[in-house]
């Protein structure tokens, strides 16, 4: 299978729980270490050894030999005996690819370009892990954990869903992309949490959107109204919710979050 082929074939993302599982990990030199702390990171055991890793049982392999030869061979052994096979740097001989995460456990965040470039994937995670706020997983977690509370306030499973995307929508009670206090979810479950009007003014360093801080990006994420002279430019005025509101300062304000951008 061609290169371009490789790249072109549809694929399905998936998250492999490998806790405790053996995973083969062939090869020395950066590559190899990368692939190992990416096992060790999830759990899995690393076996250097392709037919220890069989006999015990493996499932996965990670091949990264710089030599192809070395690789080719040992992807058909491994393929051969089951195991899905993952060949550094050489997408046509994949099975599948890794792609470039964003941690905020339990909530994981996957960017792949199915071996395209791994420069590219690497520019996205960073681009999007700057607009998430580091408490994010509490806030799976909360929700993990207040199931059955859910249950009784909202017993019918559409009514129950449709609360939730209001809650988790853009400038909601528990936007994913605005930090939260640890109870906010029993708050707002209790009907005692509101989207309180509030007012900011981002003072801008520059007329470059990435040397928007992590504070400001989120403020932008969460602006009903956003306040902006004609000297503030678009890239930076992308950043906030579609559906905010233009205005030019000096216009009446609406409630809710407004944000007044200084250049």
């Amino acid at each position: 299978m061609g290169e371009g082929l490789a790249r072109t074939l549809p694929a399905l993302p998936l998250f492999h729980r490998i806790a405790g599982q053996p995973v083969i990990v062939l090869g020395v030199g950066d590559a190899a270490a990368a692939k190992r702390r990416l096992v060790e990171r999830a759990g899995g055991l690393v076996v250097d050894d392709l037919a220890q890793g069989i006999d015990t049982g493996a499932r996965i392999a990670f091949i990264a030999h710089d030599d192809e030869t070395a690789a080719r061979a040992d992807a058909l052994r491994a393929r051969c005996a089951g195991l899905l096979v993952n060949v550094v740097d050489r997408p046509e001989l994949c099975d599948f690819t890794t792609p470039s995460l964003i941690d905020r456990a339990p909530v994981v965040i996957a960017v792949g370009t199915a071996g395209a470039s791994a420069g590219l994937a690497k520019a996205l995670r960073l681009r999007i892990d700057a607009l998430l706020p580091a408490r994010l997983g509490g806030l799976a977690d909360a929700l993990f954990a207040a199931r059955t509370v859910l249950r009784r306030r909202w017993p019918d499973g559409a009514e129950r869903r449709r609360a939730l995307d209001g809650a988790l929508g853009a400038g909601g009670a528990l936007d994913p992309f605005a930090e939260h206090a640890p109870d906010a979810v029993l708050r707002w479950i209790d009907g005692s949490t509101a989207i309180a009007p509030a007012r900011h003014v981002i003072h801008l360093t520059s007329p470059d959107p990435d040397d928007l801080t992590l504070r400001q990006a989120r403020l932008l994420g969460q602006a009903d109204a956003l306040v902006a002279g004609p000297d503030v430019p678009v890239a930076i005025l992308v950043r906030a919710r579609a559906d905010a509101l233009r205005l030019a300062p000096g216009d009446a304000e609406p409630a809710g979050i407004v944000v007044e951008l200084r250049l």
